[in-house]
């Protein structure tokens, strides 16, 4: 049976994509490749709005006023898990497909957050930098021993993909017993079969009392923004350490820095902030007790390059009007 050849349309490239997806799209369709991120190509970008059956790209903000210039637009294609970079609502009401890329991150992103977590604990970065700048003159001291991570408590809130490669990495290869909170427990028979006896669902404030290292792998939505706030941290285990590699803005950063401060948080190690790139007047970038890291979850060649592959895929099969390999469906089960 021979397949019908697609209709030519036209597409929108926002972030540059590798070669060879690029060259996969452009067999297809008519490609624009402008990054509105740069002032020169941003006149580019909104004229070929005008135009657009498809977008791809990422990080950056498609807001509803940037979708009521593109009237022809069909699919969105976003290299990214995330979808708080779009408006969801005005997307479903014109019926425009928006896919992600989940799945292909989820074991590169956990080894990111164990780094990070292993930084934090053993405070990697800030002993590194103590060399560098020679002033490793005698054997250290109490005052700047790290804390165990092995056989310590891990807290995850969420649960998805993403939360049980973490937590396989800590029960299998740390022997650390592992506490999680989600909206819904998950099967772990059917889903993560080795956590059995080894990950156990638990209410918020009973994961908190109990965790020793308190890790945020929350989406960002109505119902997370501001979530880990001042309340949260207060309800912490006493010298217990915080990471975050879910989205910068499901965090209060006030109530964090007023918990290293005046409360009782050992440390945090940050991947994400809610505002991107951290502003130089953040005082989380300076904190000596902070480890922050520039959004690196999902940034290696291997994996970008996998990302790209399959919004290129999702696009390609969403303007052919099939079914995209990975539609964003909005679901509760992440969520805390």
């Amino acid at each position: 049976m021979t397949r019908e050849p697609v209709a030519r349309k036209n597409v929108l490239v926002f972030r540059a994509l590798p070669p060879d997806q690029l060259a996969r799209l452009q067999a297809v369709h008519a490609v624009t490749v402008a990054d509105p991120r740069q002032a020169a190509q941003r006149p580019l970008f909104d004229a070929a709005l005008a135009d657009a059956h498809g977008l791809i790209g990422s990080s950056f903000p498609i807001t509803a006023e940037l979708l009521a210039q593109a009237p022809q637009l069909q699919a969105i294609s976003s290299i990214s898990v995330g979808v708080d970079n779009y408006p969801l609502q005005a997307l479903q009401a014109r019926g425009i497909v928006l896919c992600h890329t989940p799945g292909v991150l989820d074991e590169t992103v956990a080894d990111a957050v164990f780094a990070l977590l292993m930084a934090t604990s053993r405070r990697v970065v800030e002993l590194s930098q103590m060399v560098r700048d020679g002033q490793w003159t005698s054997n250290i001291g109490e005052a700047l021993f790290g804390s165990d991570v092995h056989g310590k408590t891990l807290g995850l809130l969420g649960f998805g993909r993403i939360g049980q490669a973490v937590a396989r990495r800590a029960a299998l290869g740390f022997g650390m017993p592992v506490l999680y909170h989600a909206r819904r427990p998950v099967d772990l028979t059917a889903q993560a079969p080795e956590l059995l006896g080894r990950a156990q669902h638990v209410p918020l404030a009973n994961l908190l009392e109990r965790s020793d290292i308190v890790v945020a792998l929350l989406p960002l939505s109505d119902s997370t923004r501001g979530l880990v706030n001042a309340r949260v941290f207060a309800g912490m285990k006493p010298g217990a350490i915080f990471i975050n590699a879910g989205r910068g803005a499901t965090v209060v950063e006030e109530d964090l820095l007023a918990a290293l401060d005046h409360g009782s948080l050992r440390a945090a190690g940050l991947d994400v902030f809610a505002i991107e790139p951290l502003p130089l007047s953040s005082p989380l970038r300076t904190h000596p007790r902070v480890t922050p890291l520039p959004h690196i979850g999902s940034a290696t060649h291997d994996t970008r390059h996998a990302m790209a592959a399959l919004a290129t895929t999702n696009l390609l099969q969403a303007l052919a009007g099939e079914r995209p390999a990975a539609v964003y469906e909005a679901s509760g089960g992440a969520g805390v």
